[in-house]
Order: structure tokens, then sequence, then C-alpha cells
């Protein structure tokens, strides 16, 4: 098959491309390599504007004072100039709703071209979208990256990226999507648990994870259990990264120059994977079911990961609690409680760190799940 890949956030379409690839497929991936995180594409829509420290202050000025942004222009302008190449295509894929970044209203125009001049597309569901945080913004169903929102942690600014989901012109968005796609696919089980029953749902795909981007690391031998918190300033507050901050002050006081702590704040995507590389234990967030891209991919390097690990989660792999990472809560000495037993208990972080490199390369081989991609495109 001839594929397009839309977009990218997490590395999820780069590992699909090299598994489809592997396969004897012909993938082209576009996308702007979402900003900072630097992710590499066929196609890189770049922004002159986001790269100047300058004119990207500039531009937040534009969007406070104009409501105007000028970095989605320049995406526009590029996207639209590559669009006449972009057909004949078997599959077109969209990594979200706001695969490009750009304004609905035009997301519309373009993405209505590009689907007429493809064979069949499809959307996915890897972040938040219209459904997913009008599910997130009740709080009955659980908690979720709006949860800081909706206990008053959060304002309506700093959750702003989220909540201009279910404005109107997203709304419109979505609809359109809805109607002019083939089918939507989640990415894990956050995300799947807003679309069961959904119009044209076509199940969850989990994550692909291409294991031999990643040496078989042994984490050198050391009297310190070393424990690293990577942060992105912009999703620190949903992420719940407060916790892990609390949590390891009190660490600190408790075993003081007997442990590592590494901190790293907003690195691009090939510095924060070898960032880590020493670590034994890797905090991810807080507020999920399931576990996001990062912490896959330090469960494949053989850390102990602090993310997402709810009953759900566990019933849907057939794991128990703690086997292969830990499940992360908002609450700080439920987080001290967890570290504590795991510095005192190294073998046991031997056993996890093994554990997660069986379970991610089980469950997210990048190859079988490109082959359940294909077979998931081929059907609908």
């Amino acid at each position: 098959m001839k594929i397009l890949l839309v977009g990218e956030y997490s590395r999820l379409h780069n590992s699909l491309k090299e598994g489809l690839i592997a396969l004897g497929h012909n993938v082209t991936l576009i996308s702007s390599g979402d900003g900072l995180k630097q992710y590499p594409s066929d196609i890189l829509l770049n922004s002159k504007i986001k790269s100047s420290f300058i004119l990207n202050k500039l531009n937040s000025y534009c969007i406070r004072l104009l409501k105007k942004d000028f970095i989605k222009s320049e995406y526009t302008f590029q996207f639209k100039k590559v669009l006449p190449e972009l057909k004949g295509f078997d599959v077109v894929q969209l990594i979200n709703e706001d695969a490009l970044f750009l304004e609905p209203k035009t997301s519309i125009t373009l993405f209505k071209r590009l689907i007429n001049q493809n064979k069949k597309t499809f959307l996915l569901s890897c972040g938040e979208d219209f459904t997913t945080v009008n599910y997130f913004l009740n709080p009955n169903n659980g908690y979720s990256v709006l949860t800081p929102f909706l206990n008053n942690q959060a304002s309506k600014a700093q959750s702003s990226f989220s909540l201009k989901y279910v404005t109107p012109k997203y709304k419109k968005l979505h609809e359109f999507l809805k109607e002019n796609t083939n089918g939507l696919i989640s990415s894990d089980l956050d995300y799947h648990r807003a679309y069961v029953g959904y119009k044209n749902y076509l199940g969850l795909i989990p994550n692909p994870i291409n294991r031999s981007i990643f040496k078989d690391e042994i984490i050198p031998n050391s009297d310190k259990i070393c424990i690293f918190h990577g942060i992105n300033s912009s999703s620190k507050l949903k992420k719940g990264n407060y916790f892990f901050t609390e949590a390891l002050l009190k660490i600190k006081a408790i075993y003081k120059n007997n442990i590592e702590i590494i901190e790293a704040q907003n690195l691009p995507y090939k510095t924060y994977i070898k960032s880590y590389n020493k670590a034994h234990i890797v905090l991810d967030q807080t507020y999920s079911y399931d576990k996001g891209y990062n912490a896959l991919e330090a469960m494949a390097k053989g850390k102990v990961v602090f993310t997402g690990a709810e009953k759900e989660w566990l019933t849907f792999y057939n794991l128990k609690e703690d086997q292969v990472c830990i499940n992360a809560l908002p609450d700080v000495d439920y987080l001290v409680k967890k570290l504590v037993f795991l510095i005192n208990n190294p073998k046991t972080i031997t056993a996890i760190g093994l554990n997660a490199k069986m379970f991610v390369k089980k469950q997210h081989d990048h190859i079988e799940k490109a082959e359940s991609y294909a077979k998931t495109w081929h059907k609908n």
C-alpha cells in the first residue's frame, strides 16, 4: 500500500512508518515535527517564527492582541504548497483532529481536498480532541488531564490547549472528520474509554514501539539509585508533575546523598531520550489510566516507570499491580511510599525493569502493530 501519515506528536507515526516499511509498504510522513520535540518527517513544515526568540515573542503578542497566530499561517502556506503532490495514496491517516496545528476552518478546507484526492482516510485519537475532552470534563468518568482544571488547580487559561477542542469551531472540525473519514482508531485506554459506542470507532491499537532504536542498555552498577523526572512546561499541570516534585523533596530529605535525582525540562526528543539512560526509575505522569509514548519508551529501556496503570489497564493486559510499572497516583504520600520501597529493594527494580522490557516487546512491537493498522485500514 501507499500510505500518507499526517502529523506527529510523540513518535507514534515514526514508529508506525518504520513498521509499515518493514512489511513492504510505501510510507510518507508529513508534520511540523511537533515544535520543540523535533521529530523527523519526510516532509517537514518549518516555522521561522518558532525558531526565532524575537519573532516568537512578537507572535505571542499578535495572538493576544489580534487573535492571529502567524506560525499557523506559515504551516498553512507550506501545506497548501505540497498538497497537489499528496495524492494517489491508498490510505491517509491523521494523527489527531488538529493534526497540522491550523485554524479549524483552514483544516476543514485542506482536509477536504486531501480526502478527495486519496482513497481512504482514517483518524487517530492519541491526544485530546472534541470527544475525549468532553469525556474528561465529566468527573464521573474518573481522573484525567483535565482533573486539575476541574479541581481549580489549573485556570481556564492554563487549560486552554485542551478546552479549545470543545469550542464551536473545533466542534465543526470534529463533525466534518466524523462524517468524512473511514473510521477512528485509539492508541491507549485513556482515549478508548471515551470512544466506546462512538460511530465509526474501529477500536484500540496499542502504541507501536520500535525497540531496535534503543540499545540493550545495562544500567551501570552504582550504590545510588538514580531517579529521573522530565518536565514539559506546557503540560506539567495536566501531567501532575507537581506531585512528583513534592515527592522528590521528601525522598531527598530521607536519603540525602544516597540517591541521585535528575530533573530535566523542555528538552528536544533526541536529547530527552538520552537524558535518562543512567536512571533506574523514571517519573512520567499521574493523571492517566494508561501510558503514553514517553513511558513506553522508558519501559523498553528497562526502566521502572511511574505512569498510568489503573485496574482497567491491568485487566486489559492481564497483569498484576506493579508487575511491569508503577501506577502513579496524584498523591504525594503514596508516591513517596512507592519510591521508598523501590530504593530499599533494588532487586525489585531489576525485576520490574526486565518485566517492562518484555511487556513492550510482547504488546507494543512496531511491526506487529503496523500489521494491525494495515488490517484495520483494509477492512474499513
